[in-house]
């Protein structure tokens, strides 16, 4: 009773959500773009990218990688194992991976296997501990988002300084960052968006020499 409430509640918060995230990514993509979003879940942002880019003019194909596929996403989704991906060297032009480092055990693996397989930009998008209470928000809200679909939260999240260390350490350049983003409804927003939120879309390395991560 408590997964299909919350799946209610979360409805209308996705939807805004999945609006501000196309927002800020549509001017990353050009016409042609091959996408995958890792951790894709329902599948939603990609088949919303590639109806907004349609409204733009700009033909993009959005695909997803899962561990354990729904097998109802609106686009095609790829199973993996949960380590290497299953796809060569820069597949893709974007790579984008939503909400899904935090819940990752190894997540510099993870996002090792988002770059080797991007040929131009990697997207992530996070969160952050920033402000009163914010681990305590931030742990309120991914486990909320989160219970409906069985999904498994550590609790462990970055402070924004962890989050530029991160994107350094990877050798990626930041092409633009979002530390503050109003992803939720108005209320919702004061609580659990602005500065508990991250999105770092990074241009990446050019070659596999460049791609050295500090042990």
């Amino acid at each position: 009773m408590l997964k299909l409430l919350l799946s209610k509640l979360h409805a209308p918060v996705y939807r805004k959500r999945l609006e501000v995230l196309t927002s800020l990514l549509l001017p990353h993509l050009r016409d042609g773009d091959a996408v995958l979003d890792v951790g894709c879940g329902s599948g939603q942002l990609g088949i919303e990218l590639m109806e907004r880019a349609k409204e733009k003019m700009i033909n993009v194909r959005v695909s997803g990688l899962e561990r354990f596929p729904r097998g109802d996403e609106p686009i095609l989704v790829t199973r993996y194992d949960g380590r290497r991906f299953p796809f060569s060297d820069k597949a893709f032009d974007v790579v984008i991976v939503a909400d899904v480092l935090h819940h990752e055990n190894d997540p510099d693996a993870l996002l090792r296997e988002c770059i080797r397989t991007s040929k131009r930009c990697v997207v992530i998008k996070d969160h952050q501990l920033s402000g009163r209470l914010a681990k305590a928000r931030v742990s309120l809200i991914d486990w909320a988002a989160n219970a409906p679909y069985g999904v498994e939260c550590l609790y462990r999240y970055n402070t924004p300084a962890e989050w530029d260390s991160i994107i350094r350490k990877h050798q990626l350049t930041p092409l633009a960052v979002y530390s503050s983003i109003d992803l939720y409804p108005p209320m919702l927003n004061l609580l659990f968006g602005r500065g508990l939120q991250v999105l770092a879309i990074c241009h990446v390395p050019t070659t596999a020499k460049d791609q050295i991560v500090a042990a």
